[in-house]
């Protein structure tokens, strides 16, 4: 590596340095004075007026019972719009996002112009009517704003990244947190731009800003997983840390990303993705700059970097670490952090925006650490509280680390705000929240012996504080509000979707063990061929997705008895086999493979293979005909109905068969896929439905959806037959271009495709919030039917 390239990167490094160690002296001597405390004391005085109320005793009683009510997301919303205190709560909760994340001023005109703009479209969103169960921030939500915006493209870029990501996070390694960090950048990039567009943007213009917006977040929050969470994980090991991070440090000097080159160790497909995703953003990133910022990016990019790698090097075991060596690259990396975004976007600075952003890194950084400390104590974290934690006994220097963040808060309210009213609510609303939810989580009981250590230092400013505590009210935020709700279904839906995968893979197993058809009286040269023909074609590596979707619908979703519909799912998957078999004839697409292995006619001939076909439809009738334990009447219905479904199935592929080497419309080609692959989803959803005996509405939700889900189903297949692996789908892929069928992606392009597989997707969506019973399973089916390689 160039040594002059290294002196200068280590120049400006130093003089960050140098820059951080003066805030943290001014920050020492006010602790040692205490010269924070009588300033601040005045300002919890004058602020708690808001915030403590006081209430007649039947008032009390009524108004923790409605507060006890007020548990979850939505609820939450509607009590505080109820109680007239959702405006407030979301002006204080923008306000300080503009703070935190934009260093804006609040006293300023423009920003409070903007912050009201923002409260009042979020306003209108969280109160709109609409389903109270209705996911917020849902992929068909986002899918349907990126519509508004004309930036659907992009959308489906990033939910694609977000997907690969998180497969790619390692075991040892969190993938919720790691997808909700990525989320929670490329909102905040997004939030950036989104303040910054002038009202009279063309449509083009606002498009291509949120674009690039979405594009410079997702590559920026790589660097979370994959830098910062990936070398403080114990997935790689030592010696891959050091490649690892020699490598980020020479792309950050040089200004490119060097060549993986001889990795040793075994985590190497992981850093060979991790290494290419990570190029790929960096050269967007670099690529978008404007020249007079991207030094600007490369010295804060650098200056974050190492000071994350200086803090990581420590060691708790370490008592020698002295005061400024634990605070000043907290400084460093919570200042630099957000002045790379900044300088990512090649944002506008407005006058004062350095200074605020490089004072009130450290405030967020010690709350973090606070609120942090004892899973950061159990990984053996340094961190100004865990080491203060370990050593203050021995260590009488040691600053306070509790001590010097009230120090920190009152130099911004007073130097760097200038006293500012609302910047002075906010922070101190923050703060007392930031200690109210830590005491809910660890217990009233623990959180006393915490704050008896760290309150130490000055204990009539500590029972002031904690007076706040016990009895402030209004100083929540939607921001945290919204992490909770997003972890908790980012969790919840992982362990839906794993516990659905795992379902799939169960009812797949007996389904499999019950589908073979046993020989029947042994007549020769009568019977064996077709029987043997027809469990070859059964007994493939099939995905058994209609039989599965039956199961989930009958069993988990009407309660109906498992051993009783086993004969319904079997004929489905003899119907859906028989459909195959026809399929892959000379006579229709000549197919060669199928699941994986040759096609029925290849292996025996087209005569047998169509006799195949008829005895398996003949053996379906035989099994519905044959669910004794529901009346009589319901199943002759049923069948009634799966005639129906299997004359149009019949009719899609004299369609499809018509139309081989014929340009057809979107529309021909959406109804044909309906016929041939909606119809399909739509029995084994409605068999088991009409014999649960369900409303005729429900029916018709249910219908609804499996139409829209059924052709994103035919579109993904329309995409796999392009870009999927045969080795992972069982078939050669090309045959519709090598046999001139039209496709979604003949018609549409890639692109267009793509969009209309996410539009029936949300379609699918909407027809399911109109189903009133909860059935997630069709949420999942219909994630993992747009989302699979196979």
């Amino acid at each position: 590596m160039n040594e002059d390239l290294i002196k200068k990167a280590d120049t400006s490094y130093q003089l960050a340095e140098q820059k951080a160690a003066q805030y943290f002296l001014s920050l020492y001597h006010q602790v040692m004075e205490k010269s924070y405390v009588p300033a601040l004391t005045k300002d919890i005085h004058s602020w708690k007026q808001n915030h403590i109320h006081h209430h007649p005793l039947l008032s009390f009683f009524s108004r923790r019972k409605k507060k006890s009510d007020t548990q979850g997301y939505y609820n939450y919303i509607r009590w505080l719009d109820y109680t007239g205190k959702l405006d407030n709560y979301l002006d204080r909760s923008i306000s300080y996002l503009f703070m935190r994340d934009l260093g804006k001023a609040l006293n300023s005109p423009d920003t409070q112009i903007k912050i009201r703009q923002v409260v009042d479209s979020l306003k209108s969103t969280l109160t709109e009517g609409g389903k109270e169960d209705k996911e917020s921030f849902s992929m068909a939500g986002l899918y349907r704003w990126a519509q508004k915006e004309g930036i659907e493209s992009t959308m489906i870029w990033v939910l694609d990244k977000l997907k690969t990501v998180t497969l790619n996070i390692p075991e040892g390694m969190d993938a919720e947190h790691a997808q909700r960090k990525l989320i929670k950048i490329i909102a905040g990039v997004m939030m950036h731009v989104v303040v910054e567009l002038e009202d009279d943007l063309s449509p083009l213009e606002r498009k291509q800003k949120l674009d690039k917006a979405i594009r410079l977040g997702y590559s920026y929050g790589l660097t979370y997983p994959f830098i910062d969470d990936l070398l403080d994980s114990r997935v790689l090991s030592d010696n891959e840390k050091k490649q690892y991070s020699h490598l980020i440090r020479t792309t950050l000097i040089t200004g490119a990303v060097p060549e993986l080159g001889d990795w040793i160790g075994k985590n190497i497909n992981l850093i060979r993705y991790i290494h290419s995703e990570l190029r790929e953003a960096y050269e967007y990133i670099k690529t978008n700059q404007q020249p007079e910022t991207l030094k600007l990016f490369f010295d804060q990019s650098y200056v974050f970097f190492n000071s994350q790698e200086v803090d990581r090097e420590k060691n708790l075991s370490n008592a020698n670490y002295s005061n400024e060596e634990l605070y000043i690259p907290v400084i460093l990396k919570s200042s630099s952090s957000r002045l790379i975004v900044r300088s990512v976007l090649s944002a506008p600075e407005d006058e004062g925006f350095d200074n605020r952003t490089f004072f009130y890194g450290i405030y967020n950084q010690l709350a973090d650490d606070f609120a942090d400390m004892f899973d950061d104590m159990k990984e053996g974290a340094v961190t100004p509280y865990t080491y203060y934690l370990k050593y203050h006994n021995q260590r009488p220097d040691l600053i306070n680390p509790f001590e010097l963040y009230w120090a920190v808060i009152a130099n911004l309210i007073h130097n760097v705000y200038n006293e500012d009213g609302k910047t002075c609510e906010v922070i101190l609303d923050r703060a007392i929240n930031g200690l109210k939810r830590f005491k809910n989580r660890i217990g009233t009981e623990k959180y006393n012996e915490v704050m008896h250590l760290f309150s130490s230092g000055h204990s009539d400013f500590n029972r002031v504080i904690q007076k706040m505590v016990i009895k402030a009210d209004d100083v929540d935020f939607f921001d945290k509000l919204l992490r909770d709700h997003i972890i908790t279904n980012l969790k919840k839906d992982r362990q839906e979707q794993d516990d659905f995968l795992d379902r799939l893979e169960t009812v797949r197993n007996q389904i499999n063990n019950s589908l073979k058809i046993h020989q029947g009286e042994k007549i020769p040269l009568m019977d064996e061929p077709i029987t043997e023909a027809s469990n070859y074609s059964l007994l493939g590596d099939g995905k058994r997705l209609r039989p599965i979707v039956a199961w989930e619908i009958a069993v988990n979703g009407y309660g109906l008895n498992e051993s009783a519909i086993m004969p319904l799912l079997k004929s489905l998957e003899y119907m859906h086999t028989a459909s195959l078999i026809f399929d892959d004839l000379p006579s229709q697409d000549n197919a060669s493979i199928r699941r994986g292995r040759q096609t029925l006619h290849e292996v025996y001939n087209a005569a047998i293979a169509e006799l195949a076909g008829l005895f398996l439809t003949q053996k379906a009738i035989e099994e519905q005909a044959s669910l004794l334990e529901f009346d009589s009447k319901i199943v002759l219905k049923m069948i009634q109905y799966s005639a129906r479904m299997t004359e149009n199935m019949c009719k899609g592929q004299a369609m499809d068969l018509a139309s081989k080497g014929k340009p057809l419309t979107l529309e021909q080609l959406t109804t044909m896929s309906y016929y041939k692959t909606g119809i399909a989803f739509e029995a084994s959803i409605i068999m088991p439905a009409i014999l649960a005996q369900a409303k005729e509405s429900e029916m018709e939700a249910l219908k609804k959806f499996a139409r829209y889900a059924g052709i994103a189903f035919q579109i993904k297949d329309d995409l796999l037959d392009v870009e999927g692996d045969d080795r992972k789908l069982g078939k050669a892929i090309g045959k519709d271009k090598e046999n001139n069928n039209s496709t979604f992606v003949s018609i549409l392009g890639l692109e267009g495709a793509r969009k209309e597989m996410w539009e029936h997707y949300c379609l699918a969506m909407e027809a399911l919030e109109e189903v009133p019973r909860n059935i997630t399973f069709l949420k999942h089916l219909l994630n993992y039917m747009v989302n699979r390689e196979h």
